[in-house]
């Protein structure tokens, strides 16, 4: 499609740096084309206030501000955490975010008949892919603006200056400019000092952290939670009947407090260069912790060590933005079977940044204490370890019979 048939557009839009420029520079560069503004409302807070009025103040003739949250949690992070899918470490926050975005404004693009959807993404990150492979999925004809790969700027000095010079109100100072993405389960950062991998992060500095404190400022007394899973799913916290979301927000709150959840990592990229950036995910700390120490009571070893195995395989789809993706279908229906009995109570300690383990219990409980004991019992007869050992180790002895003799 030509530049000048592009008539109305659909624009992912946050209002942070990269997309409060935007709206402008398309006026400017797509013969000041209609641009509608879509936000979606993935639990980043405050940073929605004021949007609308922002949004047509610079350009835009009308914003959408769209709930996910439920949606986001219930077919996105549930389904992730039950996976123990993790990249490097990294708990996923803004990679399973954007495919729900991105399904959103598909929808929107088509009621409104737009000819384009447009997104902030830089040409260095793993967002755009995310953003775009989804577009493919929904609306794979539609046309798809990246200005990042398109406009003269070359960094977010550069973005600040055109921002004041078209009169954009901005958040952020040039002092405190990191990248930053912020939802319900998350908040990453990017930039900065945290370019110098030999900088240590200034966790204790004030303006850093949004979602919790520093280990160090923690209380100096522990902190207990339990949790109720039923299939995988959290149900309930400290005895209270929640919804997942509630959970999340709840274990925020008390993980943040506890400097739970903080995460320094030099990750490996999709487009192929190393990153570095601090992620605060306190509730999903928790989560994953809680999630995992149930299903080691709840899980056979086949499964459980298959299961390990494939998480990485989910990982990696989450991060490329492969959601959409008939392989992440089958990986989560696989990941649904294995969680029929990882039904329970989990009670974790949380202290200055440590989850420390202090029960778990299940009527699906493998574990037996009647049979690991090292006591006396009358379950396990010792002897029978002898069989088991001669047949299991036969190819072993075998094998050195076969090489001792053609040593000779």
């Amino acid at each position: 499609m030509k530049k000048e048939d592009i008539k109305k557009v659909v624009l992912a839009y946050s209002g942070g740096l990269d997309t409060s420029i935007i709206i402008p520079w398309l006026k400017e560069n797509y013969n000041n084309c209609e641009v509608i503004a879509v936000s979606g409302n993935v639990g980043q807070g405050d940073e929605l206030d004021g949007l609308e009025e922002k949004a047509l103040k610079t350009g835009a003739s009308k914003l959408y501000i769209e709930d996910l949250t439920d949606e986001f949690v219930d077919d996105f992070i549930i389904p992730t955490v039950k996976a123990g899918a993790k990249y490097e470490e990294y708990m996923l926050g803004t990679s399973f975010a954007r495919p729900v975005i991105a399904k959103r404004l598909c929808e929107i693009a088509v009621k409104e008949g737009a000819d384009a959807i447009v997104h902030g993404c830089t040409g260095k990150g793993n967002d755009q892919v995310r953003f775009e492979l989804a577009v493919k999925h929904f609306c794979p004809d539609m046309k798809i603006i990246a200005p990042w790969r398109e406009w003269s700027i070359k960094s977010r000095e550069e973005e600040i200056d055109y921002a004041e010079a078209h009169n954009i109100p901005l958040k952020i100072t040039r002092e405190t400019n990191y990248s930053k993405d912020k939802n319900l389960w998350h908040l990453s950062h990017e930039g900065l000092d945290l370019e110098d991998a030999g900088n240590e992060p200034l966790y204790e500095k004030k303006g850093l952290l949004e979602m919790g404190v520093s280990p160090i400022d923690a209380p100096d007394t522990p902190t207990y939670v339990t949790l109720d899973f039923e299939q995988g799913k959290p149900v309930a916290l400290d005895g209270k009947k929640m919804s997942a979301k509630e959970i999340i927000y709840a274990l925020n709150k008390v993980g943040g407090e506890n400097g739970i959840g903080l995460l320094d990592i030099i990750e490996n990229r999709l487009v192929g260069m190393k990153c570095r950036g601090v992620y605060e995910t306190p509730g999903g700390a928790i989560l994953y912790f809680a999630h995992n120490y149930l299903e080691t009571m709840t899980l056979d070893k086949l499964t459980a060590h298959k299961k390990q195995e494939l998480s990485v395989c989910f990982a990696d789809l989450v991060y490329n933005g492969q959601w959409f993706s008939p392989l992440r279908e089958a990986l989560s229906a696989f990941v649904d079977s294995t969680q029929k009995c990882v039904t329970g109570k989990v009670k974790i300690k949380l202290y200055k940044g440590n989850m420390i383990k202090a029960g778990v219990w299940s009527d699906y409980a493998l574990y037996s204490e009647e049979l690991a004991t090292f006591g006396e019992d009358h379950v396990y007869n010792q002897a029978d370890a002898a069989g088991f050992i001669n047949l299991f180790g036969l190819p072993t002895k075998m094998q050195a019979k076969v090489g001792q003799k053609n040593k000779k």
